[in-house]
């Protein structure tokens, strides 16, 4: 049997193979626990008790969502408040804008009570009637009533005294004759009604 000898580069190739394979051996052996395990692990301190870090971790978990949703009713009542604000303010806005336009309303009273009887009939009346219409329906819309309170118990809170009547028909304390018609909606009072009351 002949001896065969390994040329310089032949034995050179063989190292490489070998170094390579131990490196393989090595790198199998760094990877066993993932990065993940390894960084965890790293992150605990020793004698750390992991049911109580649970507990502490949901009791601030239960803090956080608490603070949440006070924050968000009290949005939600801000937001709330606002809305009725501004509803609010453009209730006033439209009864002082409607107040305003009482004394034409008076006027358009007034000229119907005093129509002469040969106009009565005329057409140009009846145009000028649905305009007075027109205004009692705006203020129908806003729920604004009239008041007029012949026969009642003078109320200070919506009556206006400017004189008084000597009277056998109506009750000491109640009013004769309105001179001019209030107006309120709802419980404000837009215009006190001007009425006389029986002595």
């Amino acid at each position: 049997m002949s001896d065969v000898k390994n040329t310089p580069e032949e034995i050179k190739d063989d190292e490489n193979l070998s170094e390579h394979a131990n490196s393989g051996v090595e790198n199998d052996a760094v990877q066993e626990g993932s990065p993940d395990e390894v960084s965890d692990a790293a992150n605990i301190p020793e004698g750390t008790n992991l049911m109580q870090a649970i507990i502490d971790a949901q009791k601030e978990a239960q803090v956080n969502k608490d603070g949440w949703q006070r924050a968000l009713a009290e949005f939600t009542n801000y937001k709330k408040r606002v809305e009725r604000e501004r509803l609010e303010l453009f209730q006033r806005a439209s009864l002082d804008t409607l107040k305003d336009l009482l004394p034409v309303i008076d006027d358009f009273d007034r000229a119907f009570q005093n129509i002469p009887d040969e106009l009565s009939d005329n057409p140009w009346i009846g145009g000028v009637t649905m305009i007075q219409r027109k205004f009692e329906n705006m203020l129908e819309k806003y729920d604004i009533e009239p008041i007029d309170p012949v026969g009642e118990v003078f109320d200070p809170n919506l009556h206006e005294a400017i004189g008084t009547d000597d009277s056998d028909d109506v009750e000491s304390g109640h009013v004769t004759v309105t001179l001019q018609k209030g107006y309120k909606a709802g419980n404000q009072v837009l215009r006190p009604a001007m009425v006389k009351v029986a002595n």
